[in-house]
């Protein structure tokens, strides 16, 4: 039996409590050493750089740095750690987004303990894994009969900036405020208050809500 090193990133206790004794009773292919359990999205960084894991658990509603914001850094400071998100978020261009932003697997949290060790399975062997009721359907519907365009028709009711738009485009692909810095020739910093200001504006607190509302005025 193989031993695999987790870690799991979730902000409910509960919850993590359940996971630990559900992965400590799997009977199956593998044994799990939960290394450590991040609260929030910060933590995660810090816990991957103290110790190796094989596996990272990561539900993306985390306090401070929200999970589609870290994954990129994650995927590319721990190649070798497979990622698989379990959250409770169903949307389509959020499933999408994670994908993008390195994700190896994605199931939602209303699923059973078999699908659980599936997913783990599938993608510690190097595949993709969507669990059920995880799919990238895009229902858009076309409207050409607006002059308008829909990023200045979005501008002008939340009164965003042009840089405010560019900057929710690239939120809407899933990049971080590093690259997204370097595409616009800005520093990280002014980004970082871009992001807040557009925050502040659509009454969101995470990334997660930002990308689907740019899905959802095709933004991106």
């Amino acid at each position: 039996m193989r031993f695999l090193n987790v870690l799991v990133a979730d902000d409910h206790p509960i919850f993590v409590e359940g996971l630990q004794t559900v992965l400590s009773n799997s009977g199956g292919k593998f044994a799990y050493k939960i290394k450590g359990v991040a609260r929030t999205g910060s933590q995660v960084t810090q816990l991957l750089h103290e110790s190796h894991a094989d596996l990272l658990l990561i539900d993306l509603n985390l306090p401070e740095t929200d999970g589609l914001k870290i994954l990129p850094s994650v995927k590319k400071d721990s190649s070798n750690t497979r990622v698989l998100v379990f959250t409770m978020f169903d949307d389509p261009r959020i499933i999408k987004a994670a994908f993008r932003a390195g994700a190896d697997g994605y199931i939602l949290k209303s699923g059973s303990t078999d699908e659980l060790f599936r997913a783990i399975e599938e993608v510690i062997a190097g595949h993709t894994y969507m669990g059920n009721g995880v799919a990238f359907v895009e229902n858009r519907s076309a409207n050409g009969s607006d002059s308008i365009s829909p990023d200045k028709r979005f501008a002008r009711k939340h009164g965003l900036t042009r840089r405010e738009i560019e900057i929710m485009r690239y939120i809407g692909q899933a990049l971080n405020n590093k690259d997204i810095a370097k595409k616009l020739y800005i520093s990280d910093q002014t980004v970082s208050v871009h992001r807040k200001n557009i925050m502040r504006k659509l009454g969101v607190n995470n990334t997660a809500s930002l990308i689907k509302i740019a899905f959802e005025n095709n933004l991106v």
